[in-house]
């Protein structure tokens, strides 16, 4: 998202405003969306549309939908198409204006900046000790451990920010105040509410507490302690293609046996597999829960994301998994830390 009143011009303004307009976007995304006086968007202008305009005879005291385009898309705020906003962002698209039921313009999405407007609230969980780092959490929550100049949590924030989530809340628990100080001020443009645990509460335990204020039907949780790249998008389009209660990340993850594994019948060997390598997929600690899902989180107990899962396949709800293909570190020990701090230096200003 962006800013958006200076890319904003009425529909009664003058091919000249429009100049003018544009000139004060240089250095930008230099596009203009027209609006009609009920601020319902009826046309956008760039630098293309007037040059045009003028060779077609138009002066520059002419109304400005005279060079406007009036073909065009936007994405309906309400009823967010996250697969057309991605078409749109392959083509080359730039500007997309987000309108209400009504067609007025809520806001404008640069895709340059933000991958998508995914309808997510999300929970990130930060209330663990990280005993395996310490002395480094001793004084510092984990999650506040930097890498590369950069708190670990705030990497997610600024994941969540780029797919247009603007709900997030964190669960904490040890050193919560230093957590809370943190996150006084927003972080990547989002607003982070804290949520206290007063009793350990697991994995996913929290949800039950965080979800009333909750506003979407579909909640992210996540570990605090993650870099990873995956493509939040995709995980939502197979989360609602597969309409899933639980989309679980996972992790490739390969085993490989040093020996020769039997087949057996009985006490009768059928075959014989030398050195066999098996490939198998991991819980990566991200999760797409549903809202009926995330209902059966008890209140009362400690309760983990693997009971949920457990809970939700037993009930008969639909528990579908989405890999990860690209960078994934759980950042749980001295030697990932170190890791994680390797890839930052590669990836530099570069997006996870």
């Amino acid at each position: 998202m962006l800013t958006f009143q200076r890319h904003i011009l009425t529909s009664e303004a003058t091919v000249r405003e429009a100049i003018e307009g544009l000139n004060r976007l240089s250095g930008g995304a230099m596009t203009i969306i027209v609006t009609d006086d009920c601020r319902r968007p009826v046309g956008t202008v760039t630098d293309g549309d007037v040059r045009r305009a003028l060779l077609r005879g138009i002066s520059l005291d002419d109304n400005v939908m005279c060079a406007a385009m009036r073909d065009f898309r936007s994405v309906k705020r309400s009823n967010v198409d996250v697969a057309f906003i991605r078409s749109m962002r392959n083509l080359g698209i730039r500007l997309l204006p987000v309108i209400d039921d009504e067609g007025r313009l809520v806001e404008i999405l640069d895709l340059r900046k933000v991958n998508s407007l995914l309808p997510l609230s999300a929970l990130i969980m930060a209330g663990g000790k990280g005993e395996r780092l310490r002395p480094m959490t001793l004084t510092t929550p984990k999650p506040l451990l930097q890498i590369e100049g950069k708190a670990i949590i705030d990497y997610n924030i600024e994941a969540l920010a780029r797919v247009g989530v603007k709900e997030v809340t964190v669960s904490t628990a040890y050193l919560a105040e230093q957590l809370d100080a943190h996150f006084a001020q927003p972080v990547a443009g989002i607003n982070v509410a804290t949520l206290r645990e007063q009793s350990p509460r697991g994995t996913i335990g929290a949800l039950a507490d965080a979800l009333p204020a909750m506003t979407n039907d579909t909640i992210l949780v996540m570990n605090s302690d993650l870099l990873t790249d995956i493509a939040l998008d995709e995980m939502y389009m197979l989360h609602v293609q597969e309409d899933a209660d639980i989309t679980i990340a996972a992790i490739p993850y390969t085993v490989s046996v040093p020996y020769a594994i039997l087949s057996t019948d009985g006490s009768r060997v059928t075959s014989l597999q030398e050195k066999p390598t098996y490939s198998l997929y991991a819980n990566g600690g991200i999760y797409m829960v549903s809202r009926r899902a995330a209902e059966m989180v008890p209140s009362d107990r400690r309760y983990d994301a693997t009971d949920l899962i457990e809970d939700a396949i037993a009930r008969g709800l639909k528990v579908v998994y989405f890999p990860i293909n690209g960078t994934w570190i759980d950042v749980g020990t001295p030697a990932d830390f170190r890791h994680a701090a390797d890839i930052m230096k590669y990836h530099g200003r570069k997006q996870l």
